[in-house]
């Protein structure tokens, strides 16, 4: 039976992405290989935000090639809509399936690469069911290329349901793909298209299938979040549903243990979503807030939707809701322009703010974008001088948080990996054992995002109550109190 591998690259919704197009394959009745070696088909589903994403891709693309020579390659994503014959020019690429199509991928890919009895190669699917009439498929350099206008699809890909077997102790449902917002410095837009909404009876559908085949976390992502439902009309019309509604809805209408809200924009942390955070033990107390930069002129500059002011009230309200959430943000330097000045403000305002934990980019031009035509463009060492300073802002930020908590309890959900494979061959995982365990050491994540490790040995995707003794790096350790149950 012929096999596939699926090797992700870049942010929560290409990995939901990904996993969308792994169930693809399993309906065409492949199987997943172990790894990109021994896979028949090898999908690169890509990342475009930055040079050195593009740059991984290509570098990813080429080792395939040189440890698995008969394979074929399909490459998409947002590299694969951003730049189709670039791609389609590196050796062994077999097929490139943009953004546009990617909601069709294993059957435009198998499709193009089935030999019809003369031993050319035919369409499974119509290109013509597949793309309006003005678009069309081309090969260069030996590869099909299939990449349309993103702005003409609708489609929004959802992750599929994990089984038991895929020991994802948190499955990621992506529930909103593309953004309306125009921000000089990012090019995600043109390769993602309009935002667009998973309906919220879907939602629902898949969030109580992965309760029901024992998931106890879901995390729930979008390329703008935030914006979700806003597309929407339900209720004849009346009604245009909020971010606030779905959460409200899975609460509502699912068994859900704990549910986790990835990265929104700060125009979108009403006080009513707080609240809501805040109030549900069912949410975890995690906040990601998008800064790019503590500067009014420099967020003038990037086009963003807020002024320092409005995100610093943000943060203090989130602060005083939930007094041990993890608070994190993405930040950017060297933005064209940026004066020592403007980033002394962004530094000033993370060292005041109680974040948990930064993202730290640097300023990467995109091709096609407003910020790569800008004058005054950092010099790199410089940019990489200020990515480091606010790294070990941050790392400073984290460790004082993590410190806080030695002596407290906490909650930790246990994860799947290599220092916790489960449970013993008898299937025990009994909490008093933990003295005969030996070395035997578990990895956890706490409700409020902070790595834990535990003394013995532990089953994957259990909730647990933890007293936390001390910190070792960037890891909480700690002692297995007893089962939790999440109210």
């Amino acid at each position: 039976m012929s096999s596939f591998y699926v090797e992700n690259f870049g942010c929560r919704a290409t990995q939901a992405d990904g996993a969308a197009i792994e169930h693809q394959f399993r309906q065409q009745g492949l199987d997943r290989a172990a790894s990109s070696e021994t896979a028949k088909w090898v999908v690169f589903n890509t990342c475009a935000v930055t040079a050195a994403a593009e740059q991984d891709a290509r570098a990813a693309i080429r080792r395939v090639r040189r440890e698995n020579p008969g394979c074929k390659i399909v490459v998409t994503g947002c590299y694969a809509q951003r730049a189709p014959r670039e791609i389609a020019a590196l050796s062994g690429v077999t097929s490139v399936i943009g953004n546009s199509h990617k909601h069709n991928l294993v059957e435009i890919a198998l499709g193009a690469h089935s030999e019809n009895e003369s031993g050319g190669l035919r369409s499974f699917v119509p290109l013509t069911d597949l793309t309006a009439p003005a678009e069309t498929s081309f090969r260069e350099s030996g590869a099909d290329i299939f990449v349309s206008d993103i702005f003409a699809h609708t489609e929004l890909l959802a992750a599929p349901v994990f089984d038991s077997a895929n020991k994802r102790t948190r499955p990621n449902l992506k529930i909103q793909d593309g953004c309306n917002n125009r921000c000089s410095f990012c090019i995600i837009p043109s390769l993602r298209g309009r935002s667009r909404s998973l309906k919220l009876e879907q939602i629902i559908r898949e969030v109580n299938q992965l309760v029901s085949t024992g998931h106890r976390e879901v995390v729930i992502s979008g390329i703008n979040l935030g914006r979700w439902g806003r597309d929407l009309t339900v209720w004849r019309g009346h009604f245009c549903p909020r971010l606030d509604d779905v959460v409200r809805a899975i609460l509502e209408q699912t068994a859900l243990e704990k549910l986790r809200i990835s990265s929104v924009e700060p125009m979108d942390w009403t006080d009513s979503f707080i609240s809501l955070m805040a109030e549900s033990p069912r949410i975890a107390k995690h906040a990601h807030v998008p800064l790019q930069s503590g500067s009014d002129a420099v967020l003038r500059r990037m086009r963003r939707k807020y002024r320092p002011g409005h995100y610093r009230e943000k943060i203090e309200k989130i602060r005083a809701a939930m007094p041990t959430a993890a608070i994190g943000a993405d930040v950017m330097v060297g933005f064209p322009g940026e004066t020592e000045f403007e980033f002394e403000q962004t530094r000033d305002m993370i060292e005041e703010l109680s974040f948990t934990y930064l993202h730290v980019f640097t300023f990467s031009a995109r091709p096609g974008t407003a910020a790569a035509r800008l004058p005054n463009q950092i010099p790199v060492h410089i940019a990489r001088e200020r990515n480091r300073i606010l790294r070990e802002l941050g790392a400073e930020k984290k460790r004082a948080f993590m410190g806080s908590f030695i002596g407290r309890q906490v909650d930790a959900i246990t994860l799947a990996d290599r220092a916790n494979p489960g449970a013993d061959d008898r299937g025990n995982h009994d909490v008093n054992s933990l003295a005969d365990s030996g070395r035997a050491r578990s990895s956890a994540l706490t409700d409020n995002y902070l790595k834990l490790q535990l003394c013995g040995k532990h089953e994957p995707n259990r909730w647990l109550r933890v007293l936390v003794e001390s910190v070792e790096g960037e890891t909480l350790c700690g002692t297995v109190l007893n089962y939790s149950a999440i109210a």
